[in-house]
């Protein structure tokens, strides 16, 4: 049994610092600044921006609004001004800057995936766990999660819309690496970014399987693939050493199979997650790029009569719509960084344990993990590695 400690009353706003202030960062910043504007949660104050470039992270302060910017995050944590550590930086550093402003007694929202090994991933559970237990708080940045729509499909799941969750296919496809002459970035190099596709986009896509079924992975088949193996780089042509897309068929512990494929190389694709579930009485399908649309179909009726519906998640009675626009309209990708920082918070406020959890954030290493060990065995079926039991 979980005992929650609330976070104790202070004066004046939690202080945040964010570090990283690239793609994640800009996402992260908009959060930040409208938060409180359209939900009930805590004052905060956008403290410090912190990067290794000074100018970079002092313009990025400037242009996101934030009070002020650093390089030297180990000093930041410290600070008595900031009580909140938002981590926006290339996996391989998630595990000491979170371990350290944990223990430092900063609440820690990190982006996915949670690290770069099981080992770094673990040792960071413990120190979240250890955390909780002075009331510190701690969340993994899994932001579709927060998407409405998806958040519906769960409640239908949940529910017993659809019966028993047979299958799932989900494919999360972008293309901008589909041009062989993109430059290499961090996101290429096995060091920094641990994984390619697999870490970066499936990660998404294996939290969605387990977020909307409420089951877990257990075992998986899967491939791996570089399509290009060479980008251009500052100093010449650079190794690629991380894959390009995967494809993944995965037993979950309820008895549904899921089938994932994703990849960075899909040309004419920008962003598309689409999702589609499959049960005994009814199927729910989705696509990111037409985010406030949910397709439900019910097998309860005539065979006459039966087909998908769409559904528009643009009511009050939706997941976090309650907090934007007249029913009807819509809301954008942007927005599920806002509603991240709304349920982070009021974890905060009230002491209970955020979701995604550092555990669940473990359980997804685990899991890609596996993969890659069933990709090096040209697809043999290998069982996720034991973990502590992740929380929804």
């Amino acid at each position: 049994m979980t005992t929650t400690v609330p976070e104790p009353a202070r004066p004046g706003p939690l202080g945040v610092a964010m570090i990283g202030y690239a793609f994640m960062g800009k996402a992260h910043s908009a959060a930040w600044r409208t938060v409180g504007s359209h939900f009930d949660v805590p004052d905060i104050a956008r403290r410090v921006v912190v990067g290794r470039d000074a100018e970079k992270a002092a313009d990025a302060a400037a242009r996101y609004g934030w009070e002020g910017s650093a390089t030297d995050w180990r000093e930041v944590i410290h600070r008595d001004d900031v009580h909140i550590v938002d981590i926006c930086t290339p996996g391989y550093l998630h595990a000491e800057i979170a371990i350290e402003a944990l223990k430092a007694g900063k609440h820690v929202l990190v982006e996915k995936p949670l690290a770069n090994t099981i080992a770094e991933g673990a040792e960071m559970v413990a120190a979240a766990a250890a955390a909780r237990a002075r009331g510190i708080q701690s969340m993994v940045g899994f932001n579709y999660r927060r998407v409405p729509a998806l958040a519906h499909a769960r409640n239908l799941i949940a529910d017993g819309r659809l019966g028993a969750i047979r299958q799932l296919r989900v494919a999360y496809l972008q293309d901008w690496l589909s041009d062989p002459g993109s430059p290499m970035t961090w996101r290429l190099r096995r060091e920094t970014a641990g994984s390619g596709a697999l870490g970066d986009i499936a990660s998404h896509a294996l939290d969605q399987v387990q977020f909307l079924t409420g089951q877990e992975v257990t075992e998986v088949s899967g491939r791996l693939r570089t399509f290009v193996g060479q980008r251009p780089g500052p100093d010449g042509p650079e190794t690629v050493t991380v894959d390009d897309a995967a494809w993944v068929t995965a037993e979950l512990s309820g008895g549904a199979v899921a089938t994932v494929e994703v990849s960075r190389m899909a040309t004419g694709v920008k962003n598309g997650l689409r999702i589609e579930v499959f049960g005994e009485r009814g199927s729910l399908r989705f696509d990111l790029e037409n985010l406030n649309e949910l397709w439900f179909m019910e097998a309860s009726g005539p065979v006459t009569e039966q087909g998908f519906r769409r559904i528009l998640v643009g009511e009050p009675g939706h997941p976090y719509l309650e907090g934007w626009w007249p029913p009807g309209h819509v809301i954008g990708w942007e927005h599920t960084f806002t509603h991240q920082l709304r349920d982070f918070l009021t974890s905060i406020r009230t002491g209970e344990p955020p979701q995604p959890s550092f555990e669940a954030g473990l359980q997804i290493q685990r899991v890609l993990a596996a993969v890659e060990e069933s990709a090096a065995a040209k697809s043999a079926v290998v069982q996720v590695g034991s973990a502590a039991p992740a929380q929804p």
